[in-house]
């Protein structure tokens, strides 16, 4: 049996090499990076299953070469970049895998709250200017902020990621509203969260966190007539996928103090090139999609990578199905 990893995030494999031959006799790995045209002529055509990285392309004309695969298993909740229409001509199942980071993109999100509220590197960051200038304690308060008890977060999205912050979140005394066109108000009330319109949300948004799939249907959904609605004092968060924000019109959100800031772990390229105007705005926080990264985190995504493919070869049902 032959199992093909593309990949070009990780270089540590035990996992796989301790799992899949203990999974299945005379099993074989190679690996490649997202340059395997040579790769693909050599012996895509004998593959059996696929290990993919979330940022691996694999369009048509890849999948029409793989005559013996039944299934490719995505490191993650991502498969825009696999073309499922060719994968259903072809018989192969695709898999990802969700929920895997609920618990860290709440981490995430919940830093990002206490970031915005207490704004500890600004006041770091401008610490001693002060000092020299004879302002210290209240005298560089330009403007109080409220308790979070007093703050409202919008989740958008409340499916096991927007679950998982709103169980983050609610003990820390914070307001928590969830706009999602697929729950009832009944089903997201059990969370203790209130259901909003999509225009009310944004209106009364302290926070705003993006959790919306990437799918094509979500591109560019939050822009411009959305931030307008904002108050100028709130920010967004977003750690689901930066297409679904509009980037120009955040930036010119941002230059025009529509809102007051954003802290993004995910642009619309990715992975970026480095002269993406979004990295040069004052006011937009960017890390390199790490919100999801957590020791617990890692070893859950591989198991539970590992677990569809092999349950597809099995003839079983995965934990994951996408097709």
């Amino acid at each position: 049996m032959l199992i093909w990893i593309i990949d070009e995030e990780w270089t540590n494999y035990d996992l796989e090499k301790e799992y899949l031959p203990k999974a299945f006799e005379n099993v074989e790995i190679r690996i490649s990076n997202y340059d395997y045209e040579k790769d693909l002529e050599e012996f895509g055509s004998k593959v059996d299953a696929i290990l993919a990285q979330v940022y691996a392309d694999i369009p048509r004309k890849t999948i029409e070469k793989l005559d013996n695969c039944k299934v490719i298993s995505t490191y993650g909740g991502g498969y825009d970049r696999i073309d499922l229409e060719a994968c259903k001509e072809k018989g192969i199942r695709v898999t990802n895998i969700q929920g895997y980071c609920a618990e860290d993109l709440a981490d995430y999100t919940l830093a990002a709250i206490y970031y915005y509220n207490k704004r500890i590197q600004f006041y770091s960051d401008t610490c001693l200017e002060n000092v020299k200038n004879g302002k210290w304690g209240s005298l560089v308060i330009e403007e109080p902020r409220h308790r979070i008890s007093k703050e409202n977060l919008v989740i958008v999205g409340f499916g096991a990621i927007g679950k998982a912050i709103a169980n983050k979140v609610k003990p820390v005394g914070i307001n928590v509203y969830a706009i999602d066109d697929f729950l009832s108000e009944a089903e997201i009330a059990k969370y203790g969260v209130k259901k909003v319109s999509w225009e009310e949300g944004f209106k009364i948004a302290d926070y705003v966190s993006v959790n919306l799939k990437g799918i094509d249907a979500n591109k560019d959904k939050i822009t411009m007539n959305e931030f307008k609605m904002m108050k100028k004092t709130a920010h967004i968060i977003n750690t689901s996928r930066g297409k679904i924000i509009k980037e120009t019109d955040l930036i010119e959100a941002i230059k025009n103090k529509e809102i007051e800031g954003a802290i993004l772990d995910v642009v619309a390229n990715e992975p970026p090139n480095g002269n993406e105007k979004i990295f040069n705005q004052k006011g937009i926080l960017v890390t390199p999609h790490i919100s999801y990264i957590s020791i617990e985190s890692m070893k859950a995504l591989k198991e539970f990578a590992l677990g569809n493919l092999e349950a597809v070869l099995k003839g079983k049902t995965p934990r994951d199905p996408v097709i």
